[in-house]
């Protein structure tokens, strides 16, 4: 027999996989239910398939139903062969679905306790693209330390699909979802050397007093997925970050501000003295400041209304052109709960009064859109009213998306 049966639907549902050597560990969640079809999934699109479980995922699946889903044999212990380096050597890409906290957490520490996580191990040293999707109890998955580690492992470059919170659960995500993330991460990434790139990332704060501001739930993510994937292609990035909770990447430039005027001030010295060919103004600065910020804090004891006369801040998209005409400037909008023609046209205007090359949209009034999640789902439109729709999926994928793009546009100017 010179190809296992189980191998008959390679290619079946499209080819954005073929020659593609995928590495799916399976740990020891109840949703390794779930493997078998994921990798068969990852075949319709013409991956080849390679199989490693721990002691505890083979508990609940039997190594037996993956070699037939696969029609390869599957690791289940190291032996001589060295399977762990063997593998690593020979994978595009390491997908670990599902993923535990605990297989997580070892994979944070660097421990190597069983074959998944010494062929994550291996696939580190050898800078392997690694994509984690997990699957939890969603209590676990708020645990401060795992957060920490996820964390962790994202400024160390893995990629995560992020689950499904549902009846109290961290699910795994939708199987389309996770052959999507696979597509995506193994799509060849734009060649951005000698790119120059500025992003503004995060919120901003206004005072009202030493202790209370006027601020927005925005989160930064978007603007810091967006500079670590083009550092990753090889641009020199600098990251103007307001208020936030995430960790930059850690081989780009950072400068970190507060306030609106902070970030006006950085961006214009920036643009002013160096020459940058792309801004990406993905931060969400506050959009009114008190006019007269108290210099105490202001007591609640003495009063049951408080007025505050406020001003509009700064609009930081709208100066980018007058000082650095030549930086392809694309400009980010939130708007809450229009209809698609209403968005592109609300952007549109708004792209016209910055003079940007394109501006970013989404609706923050959707599920999983916008502020505080790890996915996103986009318009983009171009000055001649063009609109590219991008459905919902990670941030760090719609980042890829706009850098290709940039990347095509550049090359035009």
């Amino acid at each position: 027999m010179k190809v296992h049966p189980s191998k008959d639907i390679v290619g079946t549902e499209g080819n954005e996989l073929v020659d593609k050597r995928i590495v799916l560990c399976v740990t020891g969640s109840v949703a390794a239910v779930y493997a078998p079809e994921i990798a068969r999934q990852l075949m319709r699109h013409g991956a080849e398939v390679f199989v490693v479980m721990s002691p505890m995922a083979q508990k609940i699946v039997h190594p037996y139903l993956m070699e037939w889903a696969t029609g390869n044999e599957v690791v289940v212990e190291l032996t001589g062969k060295i399977e762990h380096v063997a593998l690593a050597n020979e994978a595009d890409l390491i997908l670990i679905a599902p993923a535990t906290a605990n297989t997580i957490s070892k994979i944070a520490c660097g421990i190597d306790d069983t074959p998944v996580t010494s062929v994550v191990s291996a696939a580190f040293g050898l800078k392997i693209p690694i994509l984690i999707v997990p699957a939890m109890h969603e209590s676990m998955y708020r645990h401060p330390i795992l957060i920490e580690n996820i964390e962790k492992l994202k400024s160390l470059g893995v990629k995560f699909v992020a689950p499904r919170i549902e009846e109290g659960k961290a699910k795994i995500a939708e199987i389309s979802d996770v052959v999507k993330a696979v597509i995506e991460t193994l799509r060849p990434s734009p060649d951005l050397k000698g790119f120059k790139i500025l992003v503004t990332a995060g919120a901003t704060m206004e005072h009202i007093d030493p202790v209370r501001v006027i601020t927005n739930p925005s989160s930064g993510k978007m603007g810091i997925a967006i500079a670590e994937e083009a550092a990753r292609c090889g641009a020199e990035v600098t990251l103007i970050m307001g208020v936030t909770t995430v960790n930059p990447p850690p081989n780009v430039r950072v400068i970190r501000v507060k306030t609106t005027e902070q970030m006006l001030d950085a961006v214009m010295a920036e643009l002013q003295s160096r020459r940058y060919d792309v801004m990406f103004a993905a931060a969400a600065p506050a959009d009114w400041t008190p006019v007269s910020p108290a210099s105490q804090k202001i007591s609640t004891s003495d009063r049951k209304i408080l007025k505050i006369e406020l001003k509009p801040t700064p609009k930081i998209i709208d100066k980018v052109k007058e000082v650095s005409p030549q930086t392809l400037l694309v400009a980010f909008r939130a708007v809450y709960g229009l209809s698609e023609p209403e968005l592109v046209e609300d952007a549109y205007q708004r792209l016209m009064r910055a003079k940007a090359d394109l501006i970013v949209v989404n609706d923050v009034s959707k599920p999983g859109v916008g502020f505080g999640a790890e996915t996103n789902e986009v318009f983009i439109i171009d000055r001649d009213k063009r609109v590219l729709h991008i459905d919902l999926t990670s941030k760090h994928t719609i980042a890829k998306n706009l850098l290709s793009l940039i990347s095509n546009l550049k090359a035009h100017f």
